[in-house]
């Protein structure tokens, strides 16, 4: 926790500030607070009363007294409300509520196909939305915000997917327009993998400033943290790996009408068609996991040859971020040391042992849930935000 002039000038202009000293989740007195930011005791009582109103602070308890009554400690409450987390893939869509903290509070996944479009995979979002919430038991003003995951480019400040090759119908579509006319809520709309990279620097302790996580499956993309911040660049394409050129593809053609690329000999369906080429019965990325998994040494090898080839792209965004820990995820990941062995083989190798001397390359530890925890996140941040708070204040 910061304990500065920062904070102290942080802090010293409105409750919104105030309030993301508690983000943290440790309760705090009110002596404190006025200790931690330089605000008195009368302006502090003053604010955190304000947030105590509002429900998003709580007593939690009294501290330990130096002599007299014991005061009062108070913290996040994340029983405010929920926010709802969503994961659109090309065939599932999974979704969970969480509290304020992010904890999943219940969670759904069925198949649903993208490529039916916006109108038939958000009215499926909203009415599972909804059932959630009476699971729950709650209502639908307990739902304070909404963050959505899907499988292409996004332009992040408008919500609307940017020519996302897997959605047909889609491109443009306004999505929080489409879902704030069912839920009155903020809607944030953003690549998956960039909310993989958010959720699992929500569940891993090791991921908060510099992270690199790579998703592998029927294309490969990375979500980049730096600095503590998600990266997403000029037009949203920051971490399009699978589109970066390598020496071993140089012939090969891929989906996106260029040749050499990444993705075209290292994703689940290029593997698959090369096993396939020398006679062995696997049809999707998925066998190809399978077969590995089961001790199949041509699938392993093809496995950990696709690592390689995802460590030589890997090798250079090493040297270029510097990341404390790339995080594997995807479907392809659960072939676990298969592919972890090939990545490391090349980035160890290849980048400088100032960059990669404590580098961990690791399976991702959010796993499945990776999406729908960044998306609460996404929808968290904005939610709590300073000026989302100021703005509940002044209702």
């Amino acid at each position: 926790m910061q304990d500065s002039e920062e904070v102290r000038e942080a802090t010293g202009r409105r409750a919104g500030e105030l309030f993301q000293l508690f983000r943290d989740g440790r309760p705090r007195t009110r002596a404190q607070l006025s200790v931690l930011t330089g605000l008195s005791r009368s302006t502090i009582v003053s604010r955190v009363g304000d947030l105590l109103d509002l429900g998003l602070l709580a007593t939690v308890g009294d501290a330990v007294s130096s002599g007299g009554r014991p005061p009062s400690q108070i913290a996040l409450n994340p029983r405010a409300g929920v926010v709802l987390g969503a994961d659109l893939g090309a065939s599932h869509g999974t979704i969970a509520l969480t509290d304020l903290a992010g904890d999943i509070l219940t969670r759904r996944s069925e198949p649903v196909a993208i490529d039916t479009g916006p109108a038939e995979v958000l009215g499926w979002l909203t009415a599972v939305c909804r059932s959630m919430l009476t699971e729950l038991g709650r209502q639908e003003s307990d739902l304070l915000g909404i963050g959505i995951g899907v499988p292409g480019p996004v332009e992040f400040p408008a919500g609307r997917p940017s020519n996302p090759p897997i959605m047909p119908g889609w491109d443009g579509f306004d999505i929080p327009a489409w879902v704030g006319r069912e839920f009155d809520v903020p809607v944030l709309v953003d690549n998956d993998v960039n909310l993989m990279a958010l959720g699992e620097r929500a569940a891993n302790p090791r991921a908060r400033e510099n992270l690199l996580f790579v998703k592998i499956g029927t294309g490969i993309g990375a979500g980049v943290i730096a600095g503590g911040r998600l990266q997403r660049g000029a037009q949203g394409t920051a971490g399009d790996i699978g589109h970066i050129s390598i020496a071993r593809a140089s012939d090969i053609e891929c989906r996106c009408g260029n040749t050499g690329c990444l993705e075209a000999i290292a994703s689940g369906p290029a593997i698959a068609s090369a096993l396939r080429a020398s006679g062995v019965e696997v049809r999707t990325g998925h066998d190809v996991v399978s077969l590995a998994t089961r001790g199949s040494i041509p699938a392993a090898q093809a496995v950990r040859q696709a690592g390689r080839d995802i460590g030589e792209v890997l090798a250079g965004c090493v040297s270029l971020m510097n990341p404390s820990l790339i995080a594997v995820g995807g479907s392809l990941a659960s072939a676990g040391e298969h592919l972890l062995a090939g990545i490391r083989e090349v980035v160890y190798a290849r980048a400088l042992p100032l960059a990669s001397e404590h580098l961990t390359i690791s399976q991702s530890r959010a796993g499945d849930e990776a999406a729908v925890l960044g998306a609460s996140s996404l929808a968290i941040d904005e939610l709590l935000s300073p000026r989302r708070i100021d703005e509940m204040l002044a209702v």
